[in-house]
């Protein structure tokens, strides 16, 4: 345990760490540049979900490196990594069910996203934040479900066009679910040790 704590937190990873995710945010806007360029403009910024989510985790790492804290960046970095990750890798999961088949591009997605996923909860020892900056993050969440879904600027489904409907709910519920897990593996679990300490 000690090991994986060292191997997972000690400063030469975490600028490793920052180094990949600033280099696959850069690499993950470019991949939306089609998208983006048939995105009015106002809608731009809620557009490329994914680069957007790890921008968050790379601005953390950035500020956390440096010794600085900013808790409304490190709560959306925990609930937008936790939910794109795992979105990703359930709609190309999804679309190898449609299809019978998958791109290799499909299966780079999954293992990209499923990483973005895993290191949101690896790293989550270190967040500081409150209720309140898990409340602006989960505005923010939620306020992009809304953009992608009654202003139609959800990503290209593709063979998953017919399901858009379906996968719109699905989405609000595990944008809910990550902001739920957010708060007890952060704010509940914390206040329930200094509560268990005070004893």
């Amino acid at each position: 345990m000690l090991l994986l704590k060292y191997l997972f937190f000690n400063r030469y990873s975490l600028i490793a760490l920052f180094t990949i995710n600033l280099l696959g945010t850069i690499y993950g806007y470019y991949w939306y540049k089609s998208q983006i360029a048939e995105t009015p403009a106002i809608f731009i910024p809620f557009v490329p979900d994914s680069p957007t989510a790890s921008l968050f985790f790379t601005l953390f790492l950035l500020f956390y490196l440096n010794g600085k804290t900013v808790r409304t960046i490190e709560a959306l970095a925990f609930v937008s990594l936790l939910k794109y990750g795992i979105w990703a890798v359930v709609m190309n999961l999804f679309t190898l069910v449609v299809d019978g088949q998958l791109p290799w591009t499909g299966y780079m997605l999954m293992v990209s996203h499923g990483a973005m996923a895993l290191q949101a909860y690896i790293y989550s020892p270190l967040y500081t934040f409150s209720l309140r900056h898990l409340t602006i993050a989960s505005i923010f969440l939620l306020h992009n479900e809304i953009i992608d879904y009654v202003y139609g600027m959800m990503p290209t489904y593709g063979s998953l066009s017919e399901y858009a409907d379906h996968i719109g709910y699905f989405t609000f519920w595990l944008s809910i679910a990550c902001i739920l897990f957010a708060y007890f593996k952060t704010i509940y679990s914390k206040e329930k040790k200094v509560h268990s300490k005070s004893l």
